[in-house]
């Protein structure tokens, strides 16, 4: 339990509740955020769209509208509904407003979202604010960064994002994702392949789904579908031969998938800004195969379980693949080793302590 127990608002992104099963990594990130802060005696304000957890002894301004689709079909995760917005931006603000009014009472807002209306109001509210950056630079969030009102700390979840944000005049310190190892616990392997993570055409399963057919190995896919068009054309005709679609796993049952699994495919077809999924793997004891790109090889590092290949390369992905999972698949030791290793450099423990330093950082640079 933290010495200095404080009272912070976390501000989530507009579009998923923060739940299980995880809409996706960045879900997944601050769902853990805010239980491990509250394991560490800190009192967390969760503002984040209606039907997140950790909002029942929240202010009613701290939900935010859902989204919701008139057609599922038409569903994805780069666009909203007609007129969402038009609810879900006032609502923020007045989530803001409240911060604003209750500044005496809270000590720091950690916020996540993709919206700038927190960044752009951060200098007037009173409170210090932490902004962790885990997107490309979008240029409204650019904008409000680089705004002369902006106070507060800025960090970036990888090298390679902290140097897009720079190129962009936005200075950020780098601060990678963690993981929970009492969640991510090792697995025994087995002879399938893996693929998990939010089903849109930037994450690239189709390339997962092609490699996988090249091995003769099954492989089972899990996650949200975030782009219905794009799952129908390029994974469902699939299904069935030698592809199996679990939808979207809640942690537990996710974490058994993954350390029962030979080894994990990630292929990112952009420039992936951290991707938690090989941490997640690794953690496991579960060997990735992944494409080379963005932050892909900051988190695999020099991870002797991690094969790297040209991004869409599933030729090479396949073989990568096929490399890491023989014999060793089911290698307990080999497995052991793959998971220290992980949680040596993204255990939620570690970066516990190292947050909660931040925010005494972040504090003293409000007050100076």
């Amino acid at each position: 339990m933290s010495a200095r127990p404080r009272t912070i608002a976390v501000i989530a992104p507009l579009r998923h509740p923060i739940r299980e099963p995880h809409a996706g990594g960045l879900e997944a990130m601050v769902w853990d955020r805010v239980r491990m802060l509250r394991a560490r005696g800190h009192r967390v304000l969760l503002c984040a769209v209606e039907g997140s957890e950790f909002q029942q002894d929240g202010p009613p301004e701290f939900r935010l509208p859902a989204v919701v689709w008139p057609d599922e079909r038409d569903a994805t995760d780069s666009t909203y509904p007609p007129g969402h917005l038009e609810r879900a931006i006032p609502a923020l603000e007045a989530a803001l407003d409240f911060i604003r009014r209750h500044a005496d009472t809270i000590d720091l807002v950690d916020n996540h979202s993709l919206h700038p209306q927190p960044l752009t109001r951060a200098g007037r509210l009173g409170v210090p604010m932490v902004t962790t950056l885990h997107t490309p630079p979008l240029p409204r969030l650019v904008a409000a960064a680089r705004a002369t009102e902006h106070h507060g700390r800025l960090f970036a979840v990888s090298a390679f994002t902290a140097a897009e944000w720079q190129a962009h005049g936005v200075e950020a310190q780098v601060m990678p994702n963690a993981i929970d190892a009492g969640r991510w616990r090792l697995g025994p392997g087995g002879h399938d392949l893996v693929w998990f993570g939010r089903i849109v055409p930037e994450k690239g399963v189709h390339l997962a789904v092609r490699a996988a057919r090249l091995t003769g190995r099954t492989l089972r896919i899990a996650g949200r579908i975030g782009d219905v068009a794009y799952f129908q054309e390029h994974v469902r005709p699939y299904l069935g031969a030698g592809v199996d679609y679990l939808g979207p796993l809640a942690q537990p049952a996710l974490a058994d998938l993954v350390g029962g699994s030979a080894c994990a495919l990630v292929t990112p077809l952009w420039q992936e800004p951290f991707g938690l999924v090989v941490a997640e793997a690794l953690a496991t004891g579960t060997p990735v195969a992944a494409f080379d790109t963005g932050g892909i090889g900051e988190v695999a590092g020099a991870a002797r379980a991690v094969r790297l290949v040209p991004m869409g390369d599933a030729d090479a992905l396949a073989a990568a693949a096929e490399q890491l999972a023989g014999d060793r698949g089911r290698d307990l030791r080999y497995r052991l080793r793959t998971r220290t290793e992980a949680l040596a450099r993204f255990s939620l423990d570690h970066r516990a302590t190292e947050l909660e330093t931040v925010f005494d950082m972040a504090g003293a640079d409000a007050w100076a």
